[in-house]
């Protein structure tokens, strides 16, 4: 299956998954009146926001080049993550709100059993759909359905948490409070997940290395493909979405022909490819003898 089709069907299944999560996780607060689980729910509504939004962001990512992005759009997909990170410190700060004003004056929950069982089926569901678009995810290397997959993920623990403390409750019902404790929990869990996804779209919208392990392995390739007497020097890399980018300074003898240059260039080039997905490797080509070095650059 073709990346663009596989990502854009899990965008999808985030978002019918979201609404069934929406639909269950709203009756379990409908039952019980319980303000962590109103919490849960509302998160629910910023993971069918959210799943709407990567969807748009990836029919446009998989639009080609043209002559005014003549890189591509794959940065789109950034976009994408950085409003579902705002969106969720939008749900995070309505939480907080709602279960600061049920500290302030605490209820009995009722029907709480019930409504524990239908919140617990609504994590169940996106437990099974996270695992499922974070594998698509590694394997296609997206950053939209990875960002929705772990916030489905998210969405799973705070269920998880909400529903055993309010087993608690359900033991010990005079111990109700606990109810809008659990959510503001709940709401700074929400907060901290929000920061770190706005974080990661703004490293990809100013075009931040490839991580540390990344930029290793292309050093290790472009060595073990030099000759005698050659070098390189000034490795750059980025990321665009799923895409990579690379370029660096080969150094060669100056006797070197046009066509033995250019050979080598297309070994190193096969190997990265080989090495890392979706690369663009520009190589440039300096004639040993008359290199200088370029500020911060490792001698060669």
């Amino acid at each position: 299956m073709n990346r663009t089709l596989a990502v854009r069907r899990m965008a999808w299944l985030s978002i019918g998954t979201s609404l069934l999560t929406l639909a269950l996780k709203f009756g379990a607060y409908y039952l019980t009146d319980s303000v962590s689980l109103l919490s849960d729910a509302l998160e629910a509504l910023v993971n069918l926001a959210a799943g709407l939004v990567a969807l748009g962001a990836l029919s446009v990512a998989a639009q080609p080049a043209d002559d005014r992005h003549a890189y591509g759009h794959d940065k789109a997909e950034y976009f994408s993550s950085g409003v579902e990170g705002a969106l969720i410190l939008v749900a995070a700060l309505a939480i907080l709100w709602t279960a600061a004003q049920r500290l302030a004056t605490p209820a009995p929950l009722p029907h709480l059993g019930a409504g524990l069982l239908v919140a617990m089926a609504a994590a169940i569901a996106n437990f099974l759909a996270a695992r499922v678009m974070l594998r698509v995810a590694r394997e296609h290397d997206s950053i939209t359905i990875e960002a929705d997959a772990q916030h489905l993920m998210t969405d799973v623990w705070t269920s998880v948490g909400v529903v055993a403390g309010l087993t608690i409750v359900l033991l010990i019902p005079r111990w109700y409070v606990l109810d809008p404790l659990i959510a503001i929990a709940v709401g700074l869990h929400i907060v901290w997940t929000g920061i770190g996804l706005i974080r990661r779209s703004i490293d990809g919208l100013m075009d931040a290395a490839l991580p540390p392990e990344e930029t290793a392995r292309a050093e290790a390739v472009i060595r073990r493909h030099l000759p005698e007497h050659t070098a390189f020097h000034a490795l750059r890399t980025r990321k665009s979405g799923a895409r990579r980018f690379l370029d660096f300074h080969l150094l060669v003898p100056g006797r070197t022909s046009v066509e033995d240059a250019h050979r080598l260039c297309d070994g190193i080039e096969s190997a990265l490819h080989a090495e890392l997905a979706e690369a663009s490797i520009t190589i440039h080509v300096e004639p040993r003898e008359n290199h200088r070095a370029h500020p911060g650059d490792p001698s060669v």
